[in-house]
């Protein structure tokens, strides 16, 4: 149990981290706005995510014989799908579809039902979700429903710490820091996604060899 709840705070980070729109959007609100306002947009994205998260280990726990037959090449796509997730993360440049004016101070329900409702138009997100839930074998027939749950909360826990994290960083060096500077985050961010695709890659061919 305690590492299927490793294993999911990991993916709630590796979903969170990469700075889309949901993060320039909480990064936004830190600093024109203060700390609990881009927390609470975070929240919201955490919400969609883990509606994300349920809808695929469900699908997956449907077809759990399927992926432990198939289980190597299952975790071969997963590191392809990783390695993309991460070269596309490290590409791409959020800064460019940053919008420059400042928002008024609405309530925190507000920016929760904002958060939620960008990253919920992200339906592709499941995709990730399969790559993830595949390379770190999220989902075995040995896992019972409770687990499972357990491991989908700890999704959520993790995402939690992100945005709990940033957004407390970015409180603390919002004098110095250059909203720009989020384009390396996401450099580093992806570049840390691909070792990770590639190191799962790598011990699966492997394994091939043994």
């Amino acid at each position: 149990m305690l590492g299927l709840i490793g294993k999911g705070l990991v993916i709630g980070i590796l979903v969170s981290a990469p700075l889309g729109p949901v993060g320039v959007l909480c990064i936004q609100r830190t600093l024109s706005k203060g700390r609990w306002y881009g927390f609470f947009t975070g929240i919201g994205a955490t919400l969609s995510d883990l509606f994300y998260a349920s809808i695929t280990c469900l699908g997956m726990g449907f077809v759990v014989n399927f992926i432990e037959a198939n289980h190597f090449y299952l975790q071969l796509i997963g590191s392809i799908v990783l390695g993309l997730f991460g070269w596309y993360t490290f590409m791409y440049n959020p800064v460019s579809k940053l919008k420059n004016q400042r928002e008024n101070k609405i309530s925190y329900t507000q920016d929760l039902v904002t958060g939620f409702l960008l990253c919920f138009s992200n339906v592709l997100i499941v995709l990730l979700y399969i790559g993830l839930f595949a390379h770190f074998n999220f989902v075995l027939s040995e896992y019972s429903v409770w687990m499972l749950i357990g491991g989908i909360l700890s999704i959520g826990a993790g995402a939690i710490v992100w945005w709990f994290s940033i957004t407390y960083a970015i409180s603390k060096i919002k004098k110095w820091f250059n909203i720009r500077d989020i384009w390396m985050l996401n450099r580093i961010v992806g570049t840390i996604i691909m070792v990770l695709a590639v190191a799962g890659f790598i011990y699966q061919m492997l394994e091939l060899f043994q």
